[in-house]
Protein backbone atom coordinates (compact mmCIF):
# COMPACT_ATOMS: atom_id res chain seq x y z
CA UNK A 1 0.00 0.00 0.00
CA UNK A 2 1.68 3.23 -1.02
CA UNK A 3 1.54 5.84 1.21
CA UNK A 4 -0.69 8.96 1.82
CA UNK A 5 2.10 11.51 0.21
CA UNK A 6 3.16 9.31 -2.55
CA UNK A 7 -0.62 9.01 -3.70
CA UNK A 8 -0.76 12.72 -3.54
CA UNK A 9 2.72 13.03 -5.36
CA UNK A 10 1.45 10.60 -8.33
CA UNK A 11 -1.73 12.46 -8.97
CA UNK A 12 -0.28 15.61 -9.16
CA UNK A 13 2.55 14.17 -11.62
CA UNK A 14 -0.57 12.46 -13.67
CA UNK A 15 -2.95 15.53 -14.12
CA UNK A 16 0.35 17.92 -14.89
CA UNK A 17 1.07 14.83 -17.92
CA UNK A 18 -2.20 14.58 -19.24
CA UNK A 19 -2.90 18.64 -18.82
CA UNK A 20 0.67 18.41 -21.48
CA UNK A 21 -0.50 15.47 -23.75
CA UNK A 22 -3.59 17.36 -24.49
CA UNK A 23 -1.62 20.33 -25.03
CA UNK A 24 1.03 18.96 -27.40
CA UNK A 25 -2.00 17.44 -28.89
CA UNK A 26 -4.27 20.81 -29.64
CA UNK A 27 -0.85 22.56 -30.71
CA UNK A 28 -0.03 22.87 -34.23
CA UNK A 29 -0.08 25.11 -37.41
CA UNK A 30 -3.76 24.67 -38.52
CA UNK A 31 -5.62 27.60 -38.51
CA UNK A 32 -8.41 27.63 -36.20
CA UNK A 33 -8.66 25.75 -32.75
CA UNK A 34 -8.32 22.47 -32.38
CA UNK A 35 -9.45 21.01 -28.81
CA UNK A 36 -7.54 18.18 -28.04
CA UNK A 37 -9.70 14.71 -27.80
CA UNK A 38 -7.51 13.02 -25.63
CA UNK A 39 -9.27 11.40 -22.74
CA UNK A 40 -6.48 9.13 -20.50
CA UNK A 41 -3.07 8.62 -20.64
CA UNK A 42 -0.62 5.97 -19.89
CA UNK A 43 -0.05 7.23 -16.17
CA UNK A 44 3.95 7.98 -15.21
CA UNK A 45 6.66 5.95 -14.69
CA UNK A 46 7.85 6.81 -11.77
CA UNK A 47 5.81 5.61 -9.22
CA UNK A 48 4.14 1.80 -8.41
CA UNK A 49 0.83 0.81 -10.45
CA UNK A 50 0.04 0.01 -6.83
CA UNK A 51 -0.50 3.80 -6.52
CA UNK A 52 -2.47 3.91 -9.82
CA UNK A 53 -4.62 1.35 -8.71
CA UNK A 54 -5.23 2.71 -5.38
CA UNK A 55 -6.15 5.72 -6.49
CA UNK A 56 -8.74 4.18 -8.79
CA UNK A 57 -10.28 2.43 -5.62
CA UNK A 58 -10.41 5.54 -4.07
CA UNK A 59 -12.38 7.45 -6.91
CA UNK A 60 -9.70 9.89 -8.09
CA UNK A 61 -8.80 8.06 -11.57
CA UNK A 62 -11.03 5.82 -13.54
CA UNK A 63 -9.52 2.79 -15.27
CA UNK A 64 -10.32 3.00 -19.39
CA UNK A 65 -8.13 -0.41 -19.64
CA UNK A 66 -4.88 -1.68 -21.10
CA UNK A 67 -3.04 0.51 -18.64
CA UNK A 68 -4.87 3.49 -19.17
CA UNK A 69 -6.23 5.42 -16.77
CA UNK A 70 -8.47 9.06 -16.77
CA UNK A 71 -9.59 11.99 -14.44
CA UNK A 72 -12.48 10.10 -12.87
CA UNK A 73 -14.54 13.58 -12.55
CA UNK A 74 -14.50 14.51 -15.97
CA UNK A 75 -17.34 14.30 -18.61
Amino acid sequence: MASEEDQKRAYKAFKKRLKLTRLDDSSGLSRGIKTSKIGGITPPSGFPAEVWDELATQGKLKREGHGIYSLANEV
